[in-house]
């Protein structure tokens, strides 16, 4: 069974869940202004949150894709990356640099987890 959840404006669900795997659209920072650096904690943190309202955790996602629009700053986002994710618990990860997120956004977040397990 297929489960979507949280519509967002006719375009697409925030996440899909198919047998216990959570599939989460894109997240970008609420706060535009931040630096790479901020940007990055914003939206990890957006990641566990919504992660925690579905039943799983940061140690539960499975693989990310960052989008970013100046990979010289993949330093910084790879320093908020490494205070978010446990060594034990790393995602496998790839960083794609683009053109253009919008105005202010230096990048966008996609991620598949799965959901914990009830044992």
């Amino acid at each position: 069974m297929i489960r979507r959840i949280l519509p967002y404006e006719g375009l697409l669900h925030e996440v899909v869940e198919h047998a216990g795997v959570l599939y989460i659209g894109g997240i970008v920072p609420e706060d535009t202004s931040l630096d790479m650096s901020g940007q990055a904690t914003d939206v990890l943190g957006q990641l566990s949150r919504l992660l925690e309202t579905l039943g799983s955790d940061v140690a539960n996602v499975l693989q990310v894709t960052i989008f970013m629009t100046d990979l010289s700053e993949k330093a910084a986002f790879n320093a908020a990356w490494k205070a978010h994710f446990a060594e034990a618990h790393l995602p496998a990860r790839a960083a794609v640099g683009v053109a253009d997120l919008g105005p202010g956004v230096k990048l966008e977040m996609t991620a598949i987890a799965a959901r914990m397990s009830s044992t």
